[in-house]
């Protein structure tokens, strides 16, 4: 028998044409209630900077918007980016949000900048050792968040034990994950290529944990579904438009979708976004129930966790509800 797959959510928090950061964080809010109390487990906000088209920059203040305005969905981060940040301080901020909102936050860090380096220099000046130093890091804000009985206590913080996520898109962070025993997410929405290899040494080099006794892998992938083929199709061309901004340095705000990418992105182009960027669901719920049969042959992952990026907002609402169909579906095909 299959293990049963669970599903969550990214939100990059983008910020769509015609729009501005408060409306980036209302569509958060609309987003984060509409899956709230469904079998979405979790919802996760990035951080990244220096970028007007994506609005996380505040990653736990956005995390706390989703935890006043939610029930029972957990709220996290996906992730923040450790080397910009002091161990302590995240240990009491998000210690801070437990002692408000109890047990529904995730800590997801990855060790990249979540920008370039000019702009990592102006978060944390000319301190970037926490890049080489991110398996100490995450173990230092591990004893923050216990009873470990140092003398420097993070409080709040102290014996919270707030679970821990390594997030990473390379088989370095697998031997981080599996060395410290924790959860490990793949962020295969913009970087699958080394997803088979980190996935294969994070399972054979896991030690179990306080947290973790066996292996928990995740992933992040691209999802579009609708009703047809053609319209999700379409709805993708929102996609192809914002991944081709970035390739060109030339972002933009989230694009409303057009009838045709030829003509716009070179075949260099469209190749290079298709390897790189994938959607790797993409079509109709029936088209989601197969892919996720593939899908799950090839990387038998224990949950993905659902990005999109789509223009209109009932459209990223039953994008995620048929998705949500889908891997019912699939579980109730395997249980």
């Amino acid at each position: 028998m299959a293990k049963q797959l669970n599903i969550s959510v990214l939100n990059l928090v983008p910020v769509r044409e015609g729009s501005d950061a408060t409306g980036a964080f209302k569509d958060m809010i609309t987003l984060a209630k509409h899956v709230d109390g469904t079998s979405y487990q979790r919802y996760w906000i990035s951080e990244h900077h220096n970028m007007v088209s994506i609005a996380s920059s505040a990653t736990r203040q956005l995390i706390q918007h989703i935890l006043q305005n939610t029930e029972h969905i957990r709220a996290g981060s996906g992730g923040v980016m450790l080397p910009n940040h002091s161990p302590y301080i995240v240990a009491e901020e998000f210690g801070t949000l437990h002692a408000i909102f109890g047990d529904r936050l995730d800590l997801g860090l990855g060790r990249a900048p979540g920008t370039d380096m000019m702009t990592a220099s102006a978060i944390r000046r000319n301190n970037h050792d926490g890049v080489f130093s991110f398996s100490d890091e995450i173990e230092e804000l591990q004893r923050y968040l216990s009873n470990s009985g140092t003398s420097l206590i993070a409080y709040p913080g102290n014996n919270t034990h707030i679970p821990l996520y390594v997030l990473g898109s390379s088989t370095d962070s697998a031997h981080i994950a599996a060395k410290l025993g924790l959860p490990y997410a793949f962020a295969a929405h913009f970087a699958p290529a080394q997803m088979k290899d980190a996935f294969t040494i994070y399972e054979a080099d896991f030690k179990p944990s306080k947290q973790l006794q066996h292996p928990y892998k995740m992933v992040s992938n691209n999802v579009i579904l609708a009703d047809t083929k053609e319209q999700a199709e379409y709805i993708a061309t929102t996609h192809y438009q914002n991944i081709l901004g970035m390739f060109r340095n030339n972002r933009q705000l989230l694009q409303p979708p057009i009838d045709s990418m030829e003509g716009i992105w070179s075949p260099r182009e469209k190749n290079a976004i298709h390897s790189q960027f994938p959607l790797q669901f993409l079509g109709t719920k029936d088209d989601a129930v197969k892919h996720l049969r593939d899908f799950q042959t090839a990387f038998d992952v224990d949950e993905i966790i659902a990005a999109a990026y789509i223009y209109d907002m009932d459209a990223l609402l039953k994008s995620y509800d048929l998705f949500e169909d889908a891997v019912k579906e699939y579980n109730e095909q395997n249980s």
